[in-house]
């Protein structure tokens, strides 16, 4: 072994850690499985918590298991007591047990940033969680960072319709103020010709909007789960979360952009988590 062999193998480095509480897609694209490729792809060490188990695929959901709550807690319990979680990303929560599971344990290991990513339906429009499920949602949210909805998803959390972007800046603001979190409210369902998010940082009372032009592809499976996984990687890593938004969503365009050729599965398929790696693609 030569002298810069024995030197790496010695050496040790540390990553930050960010924890990922979502459901599966055996696809791949969305989910626990999109999360755990945004989250290494943006320069992080992927945990997980499997909370609900979903048979999906790139054309829909096709069933839903529950997992016993004691499980998700001994899952939840091995990875705090053992990794140090610089972030933690929520998405599939599914069922109101869950969610005050999910809360307890927030308040009992208190990671430094949380995202949640409101996850309502899937883009098939298959339910992802339990219509009486939305009150204690929405209890989360004075505890996480930031909340990341989509058009619909905001409709369901303001009982109002969104139109246009003026719609959506009076929603994100009143989003944050009700419930005291920031806001990033994703704008990919107008019509317009960019897509365009607003962000409304709550402690800050700023706003600003990320435009990007939009990508000609059906290919955007788990891009809601891409992105919210992304903009935790970077607050783990010490972005404000403007950078963090930011970063966030350029990686995700970037992904989108480089996956809207590839042919996997027969309905809307993923994005290129890893296009770095993919030059050829």
């Amino acid at each position: 072994m030569s002298n810069a062999d024995r030197k790496f193998k010695c050496e040790e480095y540390n990553v930050k850690t960010v924890l990922s509480m979502a459901g599966t897609d055996p696809s791949g694209g969305a989910g626990i499985q999109a999360d755990i490729k945004a989250i290494s792809a943006t320069g992080c060490y992927a945990a997980s918590v499997i909370t609900v188990l979903v048979a999906q695929n790139t054309q829909g959901v096709h069933a839903i298991q529950e997992i016993p709550l004691s499980f998700i807690q001994q899952q939840i319990d091995v990875v705090f007591t053992d990794l140090h979680m610089a972030a933690v990303k929520l998405g599939m929560l599914y069922q109101e047990e869950i969610i005050q599971l999910i809360a307890k344990n927030l308040k009992k290991y208190n990671p430094p940033h949380v995202v949640l990513d409101p996850v309502m339906t899937a883009q098939s429009g298959d339910l992802l969680l339990q219509a009486h499920a939305v009150t204690a949602l929405i209890t989360l949210f004075p505890l996480v960072t930031l909340i990341t909805p989509n058009i619909p998803e905001a409709e369901i959390l303001l009982n109002k319709k969104i139109t246009d972007r003026q719609h959506m800046q009076s929603a994100a603001i009143l989003l944050a103020n009700t419930h005291n979190v920031s806001v990033l409210l994703k704008g990919g369902h107008l019509t317009s010709a960019d897509s365009s998010d607003i962000l409304y940082d709550y402690s800050q009372d700023k706003i600003d909007w990320f435009n990007s032009p939009r990508i000609d592809t059906l290919h955007t499976h788990g891009t809601g789960c891409t992105l919210s996984s992304a903009i935790a990687s970077y607050l783990a890593q010490g972005d404000t979360l403007y950078s963090a938004v930011d970063k966030a969503k350029t990686y995700l365009y970037r992904a989108i952009d480089a996956g809207k050729n590839l042919k996997i599965g027969q309905g809307n398929g993923p994005v290129n988590h890893f296009y770095t790696l993919h030059t050829s693609i």
